[in-house]
C-alpha cells in the first residue's frame, strides 16, 4: 500500500507547483486583463455595464463564498486515493500563494473531512430533478438552493469515483464539479488549475495597481473539445450576481486570444470578409477577425453580429405583437435566457406571452403534456386567469399519478384527465394547449414539457394558431361532420385526435372545437395515438398519416428527386438490428413520399442529434443531457444509425448553446434555400412515436400519444417555402413567406473524436461551461 504524504510534504509539494508558475503568472497579468476587456467587447457590453467597476477582491469573494474562508483566504480542495482507499482534506491557500496547514473546517452548507493528497475533491450535486437549477445560472424564479456535498469519513475506504458517491436512487445521476489546481504545462491535460484573473489581481507579489474588472452579463465561456486545453477559469455562479469571466494565461491559448483582442481593439485594420453579404458565420472569433461593412448587408441577408440592428431589443412586445409579427407561418422558438437579446427579439415566444391577456380574455384552458410542475404552470398564467378552469391531460400512473394529484389539490379549478396507455412502454408525449377565450378558441402545439427548465435554456419549437371565431349557432352540429373546417382538414383531424382519448373529461373540449370556425388553419395535424391500427385507420396516424398527406399534397417527385430528408430530435428509441428493419425502410419511405406517387425512391437521410461537445458547451452544461436520453445500451444495438448524424448548430438563431429539445423533420433543397415541407412535432425518432408495421404491413402499432403540425408550401401560395436561419430576415421580408429554420443549413458533420451524446456514459475529459464533470452510475 502506498504511503500517505504528511501535511508538511503536501504543503511543500503544493508550494513548489505554485512557485513554478509564479513568474509566468506575473508576466502575463497585463495580457490577461486585456483579454478580459476584449472578451467583454465581443459580447457587446452596454455603456452602463462597461463603465461599471468592481473591486476584484470583493468581486471574487462575493461570487464564491464556498471557495473562500471567513477571512477571505482562497480555499484549495484536495483529495488522494490509492487503490480502494481514499481520503480528503480541505487545505486553504492564502492570497500570497503560501500554503497553510489548517484545521478541519465545517462550513454552513457542508463539511469536508481530512485528506492527505494533491488531487481534486469533486462536488456532488444530487437528484436529476435539481441538476439544471444547481449547475447553471439560476432563473429569476428559481429558489436559492444550497450546494450539497457528500464526503465520506476519512477513516473509511472508498470505491471508485463513479460509484462511491451518494446518488439519487430514483434518477441516479451525479455531477462532479472540479476545482482545478495549477500544474506544469506537460500535465495540463491530466490536472486542472485554480488560478484566476481575480486571484492574480489579489496577489501581493506584484506592485502593479489593480485595474477595474468589468462585469460580463450572462456569459460563460464555452469551448469545443478540440480546444480542451483552452479553458477559462473563474466563472463563478452566485444567487444574486452574474457570472464573471477571468482569464488565466497558462490555460488561455495566447496566440489565438491575443490575436482576438488585437482585432477587437483595432477594428479599422481588419480585412473585409471575402464572402461579403453572403457570409452566414456568427461566431465571435470570425466577427473579430474580419470586418463586415454595412454595405455588405444592405440587401437584407444575414447580418454581422456587430452590425445587427438592435432597436427591436428595447421595444416591449406583447404576446399579440409577437403573434402578428410572425404571420402567416406562426412558427416560433421559445425564448432562451443567456443568449444575446437580439435572438429573442424575432420569431421567439415564451409561455407567458402565449398565456398573456393580450392574446385574449381567457375563460378556460386545457394543457396536454408529458411533465408538469403545477405551481410553476399556475405562475405563468396572468393573475386574473389563475382561477379559470384548467384541465391537465397526462399519462401518469401509480406513484406519479399520486404526486400529480397531490400537487393539484391546492387548486380547485384544476381537473386532471388521465390518458389511457394500453400498450406497454407507451407514454403521453403530446404537448398541446387549447385556450378558450370569450371571442374564440386558440390551439398551440409545441415541444416543451410544462416544467420551468424546458422554457429556460433549451431550444424548443412552438406553433400558435389564430383565434378561431365561434360558429353561428345554426352551423354547430353534434355529429362527426366538421363545419367550418380548413382545406387541410385541421378541425376534423383535431376532433379525431381528441376522440381517440376516449375520455369523458374531454367531451366538453370536443364541443368547444365543434363550435368554432377553423377554416383559417394552414397546417396539417400529424398525430399518433396508441393502438394497433388497421384498414383506413392505419393511414390516420404516425408516419402513415404523413405519407398519406405527402402523397396527396406533397412536392412533385421530379422537383425533389435530389432533395434530402433531415430528421432532428432529442431522443432515439430502439430502431431494430439493421437500417432496413425500420428507419431506412418504412419510416424513410413515408418521409420520402411525393405527390401522386404510391412508391417513391427513398431520399438521402441525415439526422441532427447533439454530440457530447454540443451538450458540454451548452448553457446548462452536462445536465442538459438529461433531456437527451439516448443510452449506450441502445446505441450499441444500432451503430448503423450513427453514420447519418450531424451536430446541433444554430448560430443563425443564436441557439447553438441552447440544448435542443425541439423535434423537426424537413425536406430542404440541396442549396438549403427552399423547403418542400416542414414538420414540428413532439415525436422523437422511435417506433413508439411513429408506429411500426406488424403482420406484413397490415397493421400499424403505435405505443405513444404524439402531435405535430406539417407546413406545406401550397397553403402559403408558393411551390416551395423559401428558408432562412435568421428570424429577423424572415420578419423583414414581409412581402414574401420565408420560413425561419431552427438550426443552420448546411449541416455541420461530426468530426474525428466526436460521438453522439449518451446520458449514461461518463464525461470526464473536459469540464462543461459550469466547470462540472459528468459521472453517471456505472
Amino acid at each position: 500500500m502506498a504511503a500517505f504524504l504528511s501535511d508538511e510534504e503536501i504543503a511543500k509539494k503544493l508550494q513548489a507547483k505554485f512557485d513554478e508558475e509564479e513568474s509566468v503568472r506575473i508576466d502575463s497579468e497585463e495580457k490577461d486583463r486585456t483579454l478580459a476587456m476584449a472578451y467583454a467587447k465581443i459580447h457587446s457590453i452596454s455603456d452602463s455595464d462597461s463603465d461599471a467597476t468592481i473591486d476584484p477582491d470583493d468581486l471574487v469573494r462575493d461570487n464564491s463564498p464556498d471557495l473562500f474562508d471567513e477571512e477571505g483566504e482562497c480555499s484549495k480542495k484536495t483529495s488522494h486515493h490509492s487503490g480502494d482507499a481514499q481520503k480528503s482534506r480541505h487545505t486553504d491557500m492564502s492570497s500570497s500563494r503560501s500554503p497553510k496547514l489548517l484545521h478541519k473546517r465545517v462550513s454552513k452548507t457542508h463539511d469536508i473531512s481530512d485528506s492527505e493528497s494533491d488531487e481534486d475533491t469533486r462536488k456532488i450535486i444530487h437528484s436529476r430533478k435539481d441538476i439544471a437549477s444547481r449547475t447553471s445560472a439560476p432563473s429569476p424564479t428559481m429558489k436559492k438552493r444550497k450546494l450539497e456535498i457528500d464526503q465520506p469519513s476519512s477513516n473509511k475506504k472508498r470505491k471508485s469515483l463513479c460509484d462511491s458517491e451518494s446518488i439519487d436512487s430514483e434518477k441516479g445521476y451525479s455531477i462532479f464539479s472540479k476545482y482545478k489546481s495549477s500544474t506544469s504545462n506537460n500535465l495540463k491535460t491530466e490536472k486542472s488549475q485554480t488560478l484566476s484573473l481575480s486571484s492574480k489581481l489579489d496577489s501581493p507579489k506584484t506592485s502593479r495597481p489593480s485595474p477595474s474588472v468589468k462585469k460580463i452579463p450572462s456569459v460563460t465561456h464555452a469551448l469545443s473539445e478540440s480546444d480542451s486545453d483552452t479553458e477559462v477559469k473563474g466563472v463563478i455562479h452566485a444567487s444574486e450576481t452574474k457570472p464573471i469571466l477571468s482569464c488565466s494565461s497558462p490555460s488561455f491559448k495566447k496566440s489565438n486570444s491575443l490575436k482576438l483582442a488585437k482585432d477587437i481593439l483595432s477594428q479599422d485594420e481588419k480585412p473585409l470578409c471575402q464572402y461579403g453579404k453572403e457570409c452566414f458565420r456568427r461566431n465571435a472569433s470570425h466577427q473579430a477577425e474580419f470586418r463586415h461593412s454595412d454595405a455588405d448587408n444592405s440587401n437584407g441577408k444575414m447580418k454581422s453580429h456587430f452590425s445587427k440592428k438592435r432597436s427591436a431589443v428595447n421595444v416591449k412586445k406583447t404576446g399579440q405583437d409577437i403573434f402578428r409579427e410572425n404571420q402567416p407561418l406562426s412558427f416560433y422558438m421559445t425564448k432562451v435566457t443567456g443568449i444575446d437579446d437580439i435572438y429573442n427579439a424575432y420569431g421567439s415566444i415564451n409561455i407567458r406571452d402565449i398565456l398573456s391577456a393580450s392574446m385574449g380574455n381567457l375563460e378556460a384552458s386545457c394543457q396536454f403534456n408529458f411533465m408538469f410542475e403545477v405551481d410553476w404552470i399556475m405562475s405563468q398564467y396572468p393573475a386574473e386567469f389563475r382561477k379559470k378552469p384548467l384541465t391537465l391531460v397526462h399519462g401518469e400512473q401509480r406513484g406519479g399519478l399520486a404526486t400529480l394529484l397531490a400537487n393539484t389539490a391546492p387548486y380547485p379549478n384544476i381537473t386532471c384527465c388521465q390518458a389511457k396507455l394500453d400498450i406497454m412502454y407507451g407514454t403521453h408525449h403530446t404537448k398541446m394547449m387549447l385556450l378558450l377565450y370569450d371571442q374564440g378558441l386558440r390551439v398551440v402545439i409545441h415541444t416543451a414539457n410544462l416544467i420551468e427548465r424546458d422554457w429556460y435554456q433549451k431550444s424548443q419549437g412552438v406553433w400558435v394558431s389564430p383565434v378561431f371565431p365561434k360558429l353561428p349557432a345554426d352551423q354547430i352540429t353534434s355529429d362527426d361532420k366538421a363545419q367550418g373546417d380548413s382545406p387541410s382538414h385541421f378541425k376534423q383531424d383535431l376532433l379525431q385526435y381528441i376522440a381517440a382519448y376516449r375520455a369523458h373529461k374531454l367531451t366538453v373540449w370536443e364541443k368547444h372545437i365543434k363550435a368554432h370556425d377553423m377554416s383559417t388553419a394552414k397546417v396539417h395535424i400529424i398525430g399518433s395515438v396508441p393502438g394497433r391500427h388497421i384498414g383506413d385507420q392505419k393511414s390516420c396516424w404516425g408516419h402513415m398519416k404523413l405519407r398519406k398527406v405527402l402523397q396527396r399534397q406533397g412536392p412533385d417527385a421530379s422537383r425533389v428527386k435530389s432533395w434530402p430528408v433531415i430528421g432532428q430530435f432529442s431522443s432515439i428509441g430502439s430502431l431494430g438490428p439493421t437500417a432496413e428493419s425500420w428507419v431506412c425502410n418504412e419510416w424513410l419511405q413515408s418521409l420520402s413520399s411525393t405527390r401522386g406517387m404510391s412508391v417513391t425512391p427513398k431520399a438521402n437521410m441525415t439526422l441532427v442529434f447533439p454530440s457530447v461537445d454540443n451538450v458540454r458547451v451548452s448553457l446548462e452544461g452536462y445536465p442538459a443531457g438529461t433531456s437527451v436520453p439516448y443510452t449506450m445500451k441502445t446505441a450499441q444495438k444500432q451503430k448503423y444509425i450513427h453514420q447519418h448524424f450531424r451536430q446541433w448548430k444554430s448560430e443563425g438563431r443564436g441557439r447553438s448553446r441552447a440544448c435542443p429539445h425541439i423535434k423537426t423533420y424537413v425536406r430542404p433543397s440541396p442549396d438549403s434555400t427552399e423547403l418542400a415541407w416542414f414538420l414540428v412535432t413532439s415525436a422523437n425518432l422511435s417506433k413508439a412515436a411513429w408506429g411500426a408495421f406488424e403482420k406484413n404491413g397490415s397493421q400499424l402499432m403505435i405505443r405513444s400519444y404524439e402531435i405535430g403540425v406539417l407546413f406545406l408550401p401550397s397553403y402559403f401560395g408558393c411551390e416551395t417555402l423559401p428558408a432562412t436561419n435568421d428570424a429577423e430576415e424572415a420578419v423583414a421580408r414581409s412581402d414574401e413567406v420565408v420560413f425561419p429554420l431552427p438550426y443552420d443549413l448546411p449541416l455541420t458533420p461530426y468530426v474525428k473524436g466526436d460521438r453522439p451524446w449518451m446520458m449514461d456514459v461518463p464525461c470526464v475529459r473536459a469540464p462543461d461551461t459550469n466547470g462540472n464533470m459528468w459521472c453517471p452510475p456505472l
